[in-house]
């Protein structure tokens, strides 16, 4: 009996004891799945808060494209600046990037950036560690043969090498594109920026704790492509909101309407618009009289870094003797001392022999000046709305997008294009002193060091406003403050807004 009950007992306390272990491991996989299920939670409501962000931003584009005010193409750029940090009922966003070693709120004007697919063999050659081979075999992987340049690589190189590639004989697409260049390496393309999202991560801050290798200074050093660009495009709608004219076959109706000319203009720019290389930045240089008479545009070399044979862009570098500064950071550049009186001589190197400061232009001449077509000259306000809203490009396929002259680091404007850094300085101090930039290109011509044929030639390179941005929207949920990366490439070029790319990390 007493054998029984203790068989019994031995019984029901192992009994209890695999109930308690179930119990222990039912408790324990529910703990984990209440984990897991509350961290996948957890990053939803970060995407979501990212995607927020995102959002956030495409609606402020469009309202702008809606409410366009020409006289202060900043006015988005403050928008999103203002908005870049936000908070929804479950997490919060933080949009920024880095520019020029400098962290700003908001996305990224690809518009700050060089297009790659119209950079110059000179301009990729001022590159920080580029070299002629290189940037050979760039100009072979765009142009559209199968002819090698000078030390370039086409599809027999890439062939004979197994690499499972060839040169896209086009347009590049992406920066990261660059990798599969020869000689181009990773190293060089993306420096510390590894992950090519334009912010310092903590792994591109910390030496050689983590890969990759980085200075940890707090600044990011992005590589060639926090010079370079693929995706700034340039855009069919003017910063008037309103789609822009055809220069070659426009009506004169609707230049008379649009751009405040009379009927006598409206014609007369009809007839330079027929002409083979009419182009609308030379209303910059060349007064309406003198392009309606069949002059053409004033020529002259301006000395931008275009492998044509110039030296640094108007031609600045000479000792003009001119004085003044003015200092201080500014959006996209660190400022710098910046020449914006005149000064003695200061004579340009453009061939044209004409004073940098003599204002010469249609926008410098009188209103109702005449030349002998007897076509009255435009005034300053006629030339800054035929710059604007006239365009020479082809839309029915994507257009690089020219650099935004309001954005572009000072990198940019020194070390890439080569621009005489007295007037770099200007431009950067010009754009600094007032809130919406600079609001149009014509504007640039009462500043020092600048005379028509360097201001057309500047037009031909830069506009006011940018039609891509590049948005890199960190959410943080607010549960756990797990966090959920979204990148998201906005093309308002036309409404409503287009997302091109997107990813999340």
């Amino acid at each position: 009996m007493r054998t029984r009950r203790a068989s019994v007992v031995v019984v029901v306390v192992w009994s209890v004891a695999i109930a308690a272990v179930l119990v222990a491991a039912t408790q324990v996989v529910t703990f984990r799945q209440a984990v897991i299920g509350r961290e996948t939670l957890a990053r939803v409501q970060a995407r979501w808060a990212a995607r927020a962000g995102v959002e956030q931003m495409v609606a402020i584009m469009e309202f702008h494209l809606q409410n366009a005010d020409p006289d202060d193409p900043m006015a988005v750029v403050r928008d999103m600046e203002e908005h870049a940090v936000g908070e929804v009922a479950t997490g919060s966003w933080d949009i920024r990037h880095f520019l020029d070693g400098i962290e700003w709120a908001g996305p990224l004007d690809e518009g700050a950036k060089l297009n790659i697919n119209t950079a110059t063999r000179v301009q990729l050659l001022n590159l920080p560690g580029m070299t002629p081979d290189v940037v050979d075999a760039i100009v072979d992987w765009r142009d559209d043969n199968d002819e090698v340049e000078g030390l370039g690589a086409e599809r027999d190189y890439y062939s004979n090498r197994s690499l499972g590639y060839r040169p896209r004989n086009g347009s590049f697409r992406s920066i990261a594109e660059l990798e599969l260049v020869a000689g181009a390496w990773p190293e060089n393309v993306r420096g510390e920026d590894w992950n090519l999202n334009s912010r310092l991560d903590p792994n591109e801050d910390d030496s050689t704790r983590s890969f990759p290798k980085d200075k940890p200074d707090g600044k990011l050093d992005a590589g060639w492509s926090s010079f370079l660009t693929a995706r700034s495009k340039q855009s069919q709608t003017s910063s008037s909101g309103e789609t822009k004219l055809p220069l070659k076959g426009a009506d004169a109706e609707s230049l008379t309407k649009r751009l405040g000319v009379s009927a006598d203009q409206a014609q007369a720019i009809v007839t330079y618009g027929n002409q083979a290389n009419a182009r609308p930045e030379a209303f910059l240089s060349t007064p309406l009289s003198q392009l309606a008479a069949g002059g053409g545009a004033a020529s002259g070399r301006t000395g931008w870094a275009d492998g044509t044979g110039g030296g640094s862009m108007g031609g600045g570098r000479t000792g003009s003797g001119s004085s003044g500064a003015s200092t201080g950071s500014t959006r996209g550049g660190s400022g710098g001392s910046a020449s914006v009186a005149g000064g003695s001589g200061g004579k340009s190197s453009t061939g044209s022999g004409q004073s940098a400061t003599s204002g010469r232009s249609s926008a410098g001449r009188a209103a109702g000046a005449t030349g002998g077509s007897g076509v009255p000259d435009l005034t300053p306000e006629q030339v800054r709305a035929v710059v604007r809203e006239l365009t020479v490009d082809d839309f029915t396929k994507p257009v690089p997008g020219r650099m935004n002259i309001n954005t572009v680091p000072e990198a940019v404007l020194k070390e890439v294009l080569d621009m005489d850094p007295r007037m770099a300085d200007a431009i950067i101090a010009r754009r600094k002193s007032r809130p919406e930039g600079i609001a149009s290109l014509a504007d640039l011509a009462s500043m020092s060091g600048m005379n028509p044929q360097v201001l057309s030639q500047v037009a031909t390179q830069f506009d006011v406003t940018s039609s891509v941005y590049t948005v890199t929207s960190r959410g943080r949920a607010a549960s756990t403050g797990t966090e959920v990366e979204v990148e998201a490439v906005l093309d308002k070029s036309e409404f409503p807004v287009r997302i091109t790319t997107y990813r999340e990390q």
